[in-house]
């Protein structure tokens, strides 16, 4: 591939590759091509057929890669490929994936040099010369990244070999890639949890050597600006969120289901670690974890994206479900085949949409301090906030009505272009696009100084799917954290918000406050105060209520009416 070796692209995740780099192509080590061959010719040529004799395979590839980067393996990931392959699953499984699944893929690792110089050649030309290719997005580096399925695919099957180097993963602040710990941790602590991630995974392979999908993936990491510039959506400070006049949008309470069964298109909501996928690939088993499973392309931005800081947010739109599941957490069990029929946009991804944004970590009593309550707005505002749809160009910005009310269409003079292809459909950034010029330009959300007046068509946009994010193991306050997502889905100008209680009794008291609060046409601005002047009596320990109560104390004394209630404290 002429001029590879110049590709900034390229370069900058090279060191992150277990691929070599000649004078014009990537290539493997021809010693590990003919393991591969090997392989790919079935088990009966290769004499792998059991979890012992793949993990030997999978050293002896190791070690023909001969790379100083690749360090040692987990020590007891031997054991847990021999647990689960000859003990966990049964003969004719095991039968299947040896006869079958690893042939495959080893031609999916043997076509992976290809697979990538195909995308790098073709990814800036994606649409209209923007950068998409395969690169290390770091930290307030806002950007997008567009793979193939297969691609995805080859480079998970790469994290299944462990053939991924690991030396300098620490120093960028990236999370793990290879499985070596998946396996480990099975061995060393046998759980049913562990067994059915695992099994989710491998369902997941399967499924592509029988037909291998062929849409895109997208991962962009979204960044709200630390520095106050000019036509740009900054970090906003505390007085930002005191003034917003934005009225609040619907919200719907589901006691029932989950997020990622929710039907209306929505962003959905990944209840994240700030290192993307959190302990996906060890033993973790909760919200973004089980995610991880049952969409495992998720799995490949954990090759690229370092941990997110406070300003920043990671968006991924075209993950596939390949499996089913029931449980939670120790309970959590692989329950077969999901055919996703999600329809796919004009990049032909999924219209799957999942953000994550890391909670406040073991929150405490600290939750309840100003400077934290801004930390958690401003971060599900950066993930809620969706800078590529051309009906925001309609917004101005206003500064104490100085700039008017009304909507505008966009100026001709930013030279932004939205004909080429549907903008509902346009890859979710949060770096505008300037299709004329090719240039990034930052969007800035206006909003009306009238109640109630949205200026964007609501059919045209995308509500936000949630429920107990960073309420779990990082302690965060259910109530706190439910009206402040709102108040930030609502100054991204989301249409609604649709709210899972994941079996918390917290459905008939939410759905109760918030109809109350949308009664009275609060806006942002009105719920942020309140929240501030709760959160601050709660920090003093005036009061131990929670918000609610707090809020409405008539709402939950005996035969409350909620006619009776007119006013807040």
């Amino acid at each position: 591939m002429e001029g590879m070796e110049n590709r900034e692209d390229l370069k900058s995740m090279l060191p992150f590759l277990p691929l070599l780099l000649g004078s014009s192509n990537l290539f493997w080590p021809s010693q590990l091509v003919k393991s591969l061959e090997t392989l790919s010719k079935g088990s009966l040529y290769s004499k792998v057929d059991s979890g012992e004799s793949l993990f030997n395979a999978i050293s002896h590839i190791r070690d023909s890669l001969a790379l100083p980067s690749l360090q040692p393996l987990a020590p007891f990931a031997h054991g847990g490929y021999a647990l689960f392959f000859d003990e966990l699953i049964s003969r004719a499984e095991a039968a299947k994936w040896f006869e079958e699944v690893v042939p495959a893929l080893a031609n999916l690792l043997l076509r992976l040099p290809s697979l990538l110089e195909s995308h790098y050649q073709n990814a800036d030309y994606l649409f209209n010369g923007v950068r998409t290719g395969l690169r290390l997005l770091g930290s307030q580096e806002a950007g997008i990244v567009f793979l193939g399925q297969e691609l995805v695919a080859a480079l998970l099957t790469c994290a299944f070999f462990c053939l991924f180097p690991v030396s300098d993963r620490g120093s960028k602040h990236l999370p793990t890639i290879n499985f070596d710990h998946l396996f480990e941790d099975i061995y060393e602590s046998y759980s049913k949890k562990q067994e059915s991630k695992i099994k989710c995974i491998m369902h997941y392979f399967e499924r592509i050597c029988s037909s291998m999908p062929e849409g895109f993936v997208s991962f962009e990491r979204k960044v709200l600006p630390l520095e106050q510039l000019p036509l740009c959506v900054s970090y906003p400070e505390a007085d930002f969120w005191s003034k917003s006049v934005v009225s609040l949008c619907p919200f719907e309470v589901h006691s029932s289901g989950f997020i990622e069964d929710q039907s209306n298109g929505a962003l959905e909501v990944d209840f994240a670690n700030k290192y993307l996928g959190g302990g996906a690939l060890h033993s973790g088993c909760l919200q973004e974890e089980i995610r991880f499973m049952i969409n495992p392309e998720l799995i490949a931005g954990m090759l690229f994206l370092p941990c997110m800081e406070d300003n920043e947010a990671i968006e991924i739109v075209g993950a596939e479900r390949f499996s089913n599941y029931t449980g939670y957490a120790s309970s959590f069990c692989f329950s077969g085949d999901h055919v996703d029929k999600r329809n796919v946009d004009s990049f032909r991804r999924c219209k799957t949409r999942i953000v994550a944004i890391d909670a406040l970590c073991r929150a405490g009593m600290r939750q309840y301090k100003c400077k934290y309550l801004l930390r958690e707005a401003n971060k599900a505002f950066c993930g809620f906030l969706d800078q590529s749809n051309c009906d925001h160009h309609k917004r101005l910005f206003q500064d104490d009505g100085s700039q008017g009310s009304q909507c505008m269409e966009t100026d001709k003079e930013t030279d932004v272009v939205v004909k080429d292809f549907p903008m509902d459909e346009a890859p979710s950034t949060s770096v505008e696009i300037a299709m004329n010029r090719g240039e990034y330009i930052n969007q800035v959300i206006g909003y009306s100084n009238k109640k109630g007046s949205w200026c964007l068509d609501l059919e045209d946009k995308i509500g936000i799917a949630t429920g107990n994010w960073g309420c779990g193991a990082f302690g965060g306050d259910p109530e706190l954290k439910t009206m402040i997502q709102w108040l930030a889905a609502s100054q991204a100008a989301r249409p609604s918000v649709l709210y899972y209680t994941y079996g918390i009794k917290l459905s008939q008291n939410l759905n109760q406050v918030s109809q109350w609060i949308l009664s009275h046409e609060w806006t942002v601005g009105d719920l942020w105060n309140m929240l501030v002047e709760y959160a601050s009596r709660r920090f003093n320990k005036e009061t131990n209520l929670g918000f609610f109560a707090w809020l409405l104390p008539a709402l939950f004394a005996p035969d409350a009416k909620m006619s009776n209630l007119t006013s807040a404290p």
